[in-house]
């Protein structure tokens, strides 16, 4: 029997997750989608199933309206809406779910940003009768911009076309049209009916005419190893480990740097640099909570012991010789503005962190602010607001190590935070350095 466990454990450790993030117009069924794969999945409580019966009664409705599992805020089930990101986690047999089910309004851009930010795939809604919308459009535009690496178009509410084909090869003809204009690697098309099922969990019969999978089959078996980035090697220090007072004698000298795998593979033996030195040395070994391992890669959590002893803190980093980030103070950056007071303007002074760095900086510029509708670029703003977007140039008062965000989110990704009251304010895409 402790056999049998301790398989099941290491297959539990081995499994994969998919952080997934859905978006779409309000009342394309978000919510009720999510419902329904925890539903279908067994992914739910009864005490949960219950409650969720009981509100929908209490609603009038003669339904269970699975909307109510993610629909956590009064607030929601009062408007019938999503405001928040809703985070749920699921399992089956073959992978682990984190599911952020992000608004759908314009006024919730931030949130839809935050969603989304570190998906492998977004799940955009449109609703078979009304075809894309504005803001089918922009959510997808948001998740190109996010880098989201996978995209898959549910068309929802197929049971109130009658299950048509042709209502499904339109929005799909159409959509192909539009995804020409973005920057989009992997893009799937699935016609479900959230309320009844169909195509969620398993395929339906009243669609026999897709010939695709389910949307649950497609979630856990779409390829997500290769979407990071494994060739360049970034490892931003979080901690150094020094257990001063260890009783024992081969962890008396024992010096190592923590942090997680931002890019690359790391193993025994390879030659790396500290960056902002430029010091060489070698990986003696690598620890993991577990013990040591043979090799490290994003996103493992590690501890490096180097062959050399070097002056390292939280905030550098580690890399190839050959292969170094941009070490710069100047940065231009997609910025999505998240709060009212203060709006974002030329000389504005912020605190931006960067993976494990934190520095101070000043806005040098804004270089223009996008229509995330139409996609114009209005070069005569001066500032942004509340769920706005634009560029920015950035002047830091420390260098940071850094790439483009289409190359590596983690070190392309900056968080922005007002000085004075050390709220967090913006999310930055680094498009430029130096």
């Amino acid at each position: 029997m402790t056999a049998q466990r301790a398989d099941r454990d290491g297959a539990a450790r081995a499994m994969d997750i998919l952080r997934l993030a859905t978006a779409g117009s309000v009342d394309d069924g978000k919510s009720t989608l999510i419902g329904r794969l925890l539903y279908d999945s067994k992914a739910i409580f009864e005490d949960q199933l219950a409650s969720v019966e009981r509100t929908s009664r209490e609603r009038g409705e003669d339904y269970t309206n699975l909307a109510l599992l993610t629909d956590g805020l009064r607030a929601e089930r009062e408007q019938g809406i999503t405001i928040d990101v809703a985070y749920r986690y699921f399992a089956t047999p073959r992978r682990k779910f984190i599911i952020a089910d992000t608004p759908g309004h314009i006024q919730y851009t931030r949130n839809m940003v935050t969603g989304a930010s570190t998906a492998d795939l977004a799940v955009v809604l449109v609703d078979a009768r009304n075809g894309l919308t504005e803001q089918s459009r922009r959510h997808a535009f948001l998740t190109t911009l996010l880098r989201v690496p996978h995209l898959l178009l549910a068309v929802n509410k197929m049971d109130l076309v009658g299950y048509d084909a042709a209502a499904f090869e339109r929005i799909v003809e159409e959509f192909t049209a539009f995804a020409a204009k973005l920057s989009i690697g992997d893009l799937t098309f699935i016609p479900i009916s959230a309320l009844h099922g169909d195509n969620v969990v398993e395929r339906s019969a009243n669609m026999a005419w897709f010939n695709g999978p389910s949307l649950l089959h497609h979630l856990e078996h779409v390829h997500i190893a290769s979407d990071r980035n494994l060739i360049d090697v970034r490892f931003p220090v979080q901690y150094v480990i020094r257990p001063h007072q260890a009783t024992d004698p081969d962890l008396h000298d024992y010096r190592g740097y923590a942090g997680q795998v931002a890019g690359g593979v790391l193993k025994p033996g390879d030659e790396v640099m500290h960056l902002p030195s430029g010091l060489t040395t070698r990986i003696k070994r690598i620890d993991t909570a577990s013990g040591p391992v043979e090799q490290a890669f994003p996103p493992m959590s590690v501890t490096l012991l180097l062959e050399d002893d070097l002056d390292i803190s939280r905030g550098d980093m580690i890399c190839r010789p050959h292969n170094r980030p941009d070490v710069t103070q100047d940065v231009d950056a997609m910025v999505c503005w998240m709060t009212d007071a203060p709006r974002l303007t030329p000389r504005s002074r912020l605190i931006v962190k960067h993976t494990t760095r934190t520095v101070k900086a000043m806005v040098r510029d804004i270089g223009y602010r996008l229509d995330i509708n139409s996609l114009h670029r209005d070069e005569a703003a001066s500032q942004l607001g509340l769920n706005e977007i634009g560029r920015v140039t950035l002047r830091l008062t420390q260098p940071v190590f850094c790439d483009p965000y289409s190359r590596n989110r983690m070190t392309g990704g900056v968080i922005l935070v007002d000085e004075a009251t050390n709220a967090t304010v913006g999310a930055a895409m680094i498009t430029e350095a130096g």
